[in-house]
Order: C-alpha cells, then sequence, then structure tokens
C-alpha cells in the first residue's frame, strides 16, 4: 500500500498565487515622509489657482501648509527612520516644482520681479540641463545640497511668503521684508549656481557611482 503524501505544516508551505506576500512595508509611497511629499505637490495646483483668481489670503495659507509639511516630512523621516531613496530625490523635486511654478505665476500677476524670476528659473533649467548631460557622458553621480542651495531655498520660499504677504497688508516692515527677501534671492541664486558650477568641475574628474 503506497504510504499517503504528508502534507507540509503551516510553517513549511510556500506563499501561493492567491496568497501573495505582502509589501505595503516595503512600499516607500506608503511611509508617511513621501506622503507629506506628495501633499505638498498635491497642494500646488489649488495654490496657482488662488493666486490667479486674487484670493491672496487663501493663496498665503495654503503656502503656509506647504512650508509645514516641508519641514515635517525631514523631522518625520528621522523620528521614525523611514528615510528612503524615493523620498531622497522627490522631496527637492517638490519644493522647485512648487516654488519655480509660483515665481512663474507671480510674474504673471506682475507681482514677482522680472530679474528675479528670470535668475531663479534660469539657474533651476542649467542645473538640470548639466545633470543630464553629466548622467549621460559619465554616468550617475551624487551632488548632496550644499549650504548656499539650502539658504536659496529659504530665501525663495521667504520671498514668495513676502510677496503673498505684502497683498494682505501694506505694513512697513512687510515692504522691507520684501526688499530683503527678493534681495537675498538674487544673490544666494548667483551664489549657489557658482557654487554648484564649482563642484560639477571638482568632481567631473572623479569615478562615476554606480549602485547595484
Amino acid at each position: 500500500m503506497p504510504l499517503p503524501a504528508q502534507i507540509p505544516s503551516p510553517s513549511t508551505r510556500q506563499p501561493s498565487a492567491l496568497h501573495p506576500v505582502s509589501k505595503v512595508s516595503l512600499n516607500p509611497l506608503r511611509s508617511a515622509p513621501n506622503l507629506l511629499t506628495l501633499m505638498r505637490i498635491c497642494l500646488a495646483p489649488f495654490l496657482v489657482a488662488a493666486i490667479l483668481q486674487g484670493h491672496y489670503l487663501l493663496s498665503f495659507i495654503l503656502f503656509v501648509a506647504a512650508g509645514i509639511t516641508d519641514g515635517l516630512d525631514g523631522t518625520v523621516a528621522r523620528m521614525l527612520k523611514q528615510r528612503s531613496m524615493l523620498g531622497h530625490y522627490l522631496d527637492p523635486v517638490a519644493d522647485k516644482l512648487l516654488l519655480s511654478t509660483l515665481f512663474l505665476v507671480l510674474l504673471h500677476k506682475s507681482l514677482m520681479p522680472v530679474t528675479v524670476t528670470v535668475l531663479v528659473f534660469g539657474r533651476d533649467v542649467i542645473i538640470l540641463l548639466v545633470a543630464a548631460l553629466l548622467y549621460a557622458a559619465v554616468g550617475r553621480r551624487e551632488f548632496h545640497p550644499s549650504i548656499w542651495g539650502k539658504a536659496n531655498t529659504i530665501a525663495q520660499i521667504a520671498a514668495v511668503a513676502a510677496v503673498l504677504l505684502h497683498q494682505l497688508t501694506r505694513a512697513y516692515w512687510v515692504a522691507v521684508f520684501r526688499t530683503v527677501a527678493l534681495d537675498a534671492t538674487m544673490a544666494l541664486t548667483v551664489i549657489s549656481g557658482l557654487h554648484y558650477a564649482w563642484m560639477v568641475s571638482r568632481r567631473s574628474g572623479a569615478p562615476a557611482v554606480h549602485k547595484s
């Protein structure tokens, strides 16, 4: 008499196609920091629409909310230890998308000086083109954000906030804040752009970073 086939115990059974192993915990899109970053991206069209329609109080509130998410995502990532490669690239992309769009929209509304907008937008376009050319020529390279780049981002945020706030009140301190923020944005845009060019020239001869 043939022996009955052994039924594997639950601990030795292989996952079937009907019961795949859950990968929710491994999905970086489900992490709290990346959700905050995606929320900031989703705020962009509502913020643009509010500015175009002249609702500057709503625009200022939405911009403050976007700034809060920008500050929270890094803090939450450190507290929950949920740093990911997606978040490493998604966070600066969200900042550039939001700020560059707002500079263009405010320029369209004649609220942002042309010189400031051209410097900010031109710097970002040049950096993207140089990064793409370097990637095509010598492979992937890591360029971590510099102190000048971070200072430039803070100055741009302050400039947008000051321009929006200036539409709500003509207080003297707001006018001074607006002038200082715009001047700082222009200066730091030039300095950070030159620093980035120096970093590229310094590292262009180094071996490319390859990660498996």
